[in-house]
Formats: C-alpha cells, structure tokens, sequence
C-alpha cells in the first residue's frame, strides 16, 4: 500500500518539464507539453498529460485549443468551466500583446507586428469575419473593429458603414482584412467586387484603403503585393 505523504507520480513530471521550460523555452517543449504547463496552473493536483494530448487531438493544434469557443471546450472530459476560461485567457493575453506591439509605431513600418496580430486575431476562426483596421494620418492604428461575421465561406462588407465608421473616427486611411477558414489565400471574385466598391466609397472622403488582408492558419496574402489593390 502506498503511504499517506508519498508524493503523486507527476508531480516529479512537472517539475522536470517546468526546468526544461526555464532552460530552453518553448522550443525544448512539445505542443501538448506547452499546453500542460497551462494546465498547470488550472488544475494543481491531476496529471494532465492525458488531457493535453486529448486537447490536441480534438483540435489538432495547440494553437486551435487556445482559439476554441468556450462550449467546445467544455465538451472536453476533464475540461471544467475554470480550466476554459484559464485556457481562453492566455489566448486573449497573447492577442493584447501583438495588438500592443502593432499600436506601438505607424503600421507601414510595422507591417510584420500586424501581421502577428491579425493572425492571432483571426486565423483559427471557424468562420468568415471581416475586419477594420482604421489609421490616423500618421499611419498609427486608432481602432480595429470587426465589422460583419458570416459563414464560413463567405461574409458580407458594407462600404456605407465602413465609411461612416471611419469618419466617426476621424479615420484618414483603413486596411481591410478577412480570413478564409477554408485555408485558400486566393481571393474570390466576391472579395475582389467588395474591395472595389469599398476602394470607390472612400475617394469622396479622401480616405486611403492601404490594403486588403486575408488571413488563414498558415499564412496570410496581400491584395497590394499580388497587385490587386
């Protein structure tokens, strides 16, 4: 029989995979590792580990745990509504941080911190949403709003909204971004059509569309830098 103060098997799994944290980063660690040290710190007397990889495998990457809905979450045995809301917490700290860091100097110097934050923002989104990033004169984001939310291959953009927004605002130029759940960074004839008429809506308001965006999981295309826009 086990003795009363005999200490759990994991806790000696913890410790080690919490040193090799500290000497190598996330790197000298494998997703569903990464993810029980997250785990952690919500559950504090389990072993995790078979949890973490079942969240993995459920939904296929550490990132797109991170990115689920509350309710998947929860339909996770073992996974109680604390554990999600701790989970989703550190999906939204990471999404301020690259939001911060994109806010911090004018965009077009600064195009890679966007990038970053849109990608977190946006990618693993199960479907289409449209997005607003509205600029000042001198280029630095004043608000990133989500404008419409549809399916998952398909949402639909307002040009009179966006500009009234953007004058609300007091908004000089926006750059337009959506993701494309299906994972194709080809734009589709709809997302050429709405870029144009949204780039025609702007021209009486002096008001500059720098760019249209689309994010997925595995990168991002721009309509400027494939000559579209």
């Amino acid at each position: 029989m086990a003795k009363e103060d005999e200490t759990p098997h994991y806790h000696g799994h913890r410790d080690r995979l919490r040193q090799r944290f500290i000497e190598g980063g996330e790197s000298a660690l494998q997703d569903y590792e990464l993810l029980e040290l997250l785990l952690f710190l919500a559950i504090p007397r389990r072993d995790v580990k078979p949890l973490a990889k079942a969240l993995i495998k459920t939904f296929r990457s550490f990132a797109s745990v991170l990115s689920a809905p509350l309710s998947e979450l929860q339909k996770i045995e073992g996974v109680s509504a604390n554990t999600a809301i701790a989970l989703k917490s550190v999906a939204a700290a990471g999404r301020l941080m690259t939001r911060q860091e994109a806010q911090a100097q004018p965009v077009l110097n600064a195009w890679s911190k966007l990038v970053d934050y849109l990608m977190a923002s946006m990618a693993h989104e199960m479907t289409e949403q449209f997005r607003v990033v509205f600029l000042n004169r001198k280029n630095f984001i004043i608000a990133d709003e989500v404008q419409s939310e549809g399916t998952i291959d398909h949402t639909q953009a307002y040009p009179r909204e966006i500009m009234k927004r953007a004058l609300e605002l007091g908004a000089s130029a926006i750059i337009l971004v959506h993701n494309h759940p299906s994972g194709s960074l080809k734009p589709s004839q709809d997302d050429l059509d709405m870029t144009a008429a949204i780039v025609r809506a702007a021209v009486p308001f002096e008001i500059r569309v720098h760019d249209h965006v689309i994010i997925t999981k595995t990168g991002y295309a721009s309509f400027k830098n494939m000559g579209l826009l």
